[in-house]
């Protein structure tokens, strides 16, 4: 027996395995599909969706429109507001203020410059919270990118995404927020960059003064895995978004609140996923 949805309301948490589109809006939404006999792989995420990259219809989630910290999974975000304002060859100088970040993981040295695609390298392989802040201050300083980070979430589609840092850094009264259909529809906007898919499903990328190596785990782990963001703070938990392809089908996964191997089931819920018609 078909099912059919006539639109995007859900009650949240509900376990959904009909199809639903996570495109952007004006983009039709294909007919639904018969349920799976297989179950869904559930956990360890509070919050998950697993859907077509390409179409942007949804194989099955679980709360996909509950709103959770995305954690660095905002960066996603951030690499194509930076895009859209500057050159992949232009440049500044890091300063020392960039360095005093928490996980400053892509080790900026103060006085070096470095090239915009250098710093979309760092913060989508390395999640560098020292790159992230740097890239906004490229922008215009912290304020203005995050301005124009949540003018890009509503432009693509994700309207119930509010960044409030360029890193995914939260806190009290400066909270980011997003749900995993969201996050689908930001990584879906973000592959069509041809930088950022490169970088995405490149295990490195030269840095000066070091090699960055892209800690994506599914990149080894996964055949087909075309890339990924993870994240990590204590109000976000583990958060992820990716992608992969078998055959000429691409899907996207994402993941939220999560407290346990979230690799582990994002490939059980790309094999779900993949596995149906």
């Amino acid at each position: 027996m078909r099912r059919r949805l006539t639109g995007l309301a859900f009650a949240l948490g509900a376990l959904l395995t009909a199809s639903v589109s996570v495109a952007a809006p004006g983009v039709a939404q294909p007919a639904a599909q018969p349920a799976a006999a297989q179950p869904i792989p559930d956990g360890p995420a509070k919050a998950w969706l697993v859907a077509d990259l390409d179409t942007g219809r949804v194989l099955a989630s679980k709360d996909p429109y509950g709103t959770y910290a995305p954690a660095s999974t905002i960066k996603v975000l951030l690499a194509m507001t930076v895009l859209d304002h500057l050159r992949p060859d232009s440049f500044a100088r890091a300063n020392e203020s960039h360095t005093k970040i928490e996980c400053s993981c892509a080790g900026l040295t103060p006085g070096q410059a470095y090239t915009t695609a250098q710093l979309v390298s760092a913060i989508l392989m390395v999640s560098g919270n020292d790159a992230a802040t740097m890239l906004g201050d490229m922008l215009g300083g912290q304020r203005v990118a995050v301005a124009a980070m949540n003018r890009k979430a509503a432009l693509v589609g994700a309207r119930s995404t509010k960044a409030s840092s360029t890193s995914g850094l939260d806190g009290p009264g400066w909270e980011s927020v997003t749900t995993p259909h969201d996050l689908a529809v930001i990584m879906r906007a973000a592959l069509k960059y041809p930088l950022i898919a490169q970088i995405m499903r490149s295990p490195t990328a030269p840095f000066p003064g070091k090699t960055l190596h892209n800690q994506n785990e599914l990149l080894s782990r996964y055949p087909g895995d075309l890339g990924g963001k993870t994240g990590f703070t204590n109000l976000a938990r583990k958060t992820y978004v990716g992608a992969a392809q078998r055959g000429n089908r691409r899907l996207v996964v994402v993941q939220m609140y999560g407290t346990g191997d979230l690799y582990g089931q994002a490939m059980q819920l790309l094999d779900y996923g993949f596995s149906q018609p």
